[in-house]
């Protein structure tokens, strides 16, 4: 089991954005969904980093993430943010409750 599944803290925060500020259907937000798959403008799309960067308490360098870029997911979303928080480290395959 990894950390990369649908039940992730990351992954729930980002489908709880899409649902209360951007009004996405749940049942269209999955890791594997592009995020021009959500049915957003490019607007809403950066709205939409922006609003992760904020709840995530960090910001996505654009080389690591362009919204815009054809077929990102919302798993690569999330492994970035994994990434970042982690002080960009390595991805550990553990979960590290430093601050609980």
């Amino acid at each position: 089991m990894s950390s990369s599944d649908s039940s992730s803290p990351t992954f729930n925060s980002i489908a709880t954005i899409l649902e209360t500020d951007f009004k996405v259907e749940r049942s269209a937000i999955s890791p594997a969904t592009a995020l021009s798959d959500l049915g957003l403008d490019s607007l809403a799309l950066m709205e939409f980093v922006f609003a992760v960067e904020d709840a995530f308490h960090l910001r996505i360098p654009e080389d690591r993430l362009d919204p815009r870029e054809a077929g990102i997911t919302l798993q690569r979303l999330c492994e970035v943010i994994d990434t970042e928080s982690s002080g960009a480290a390595a991805p550990s395959t553990q979960s590290v409750e430093a601050h609980a």
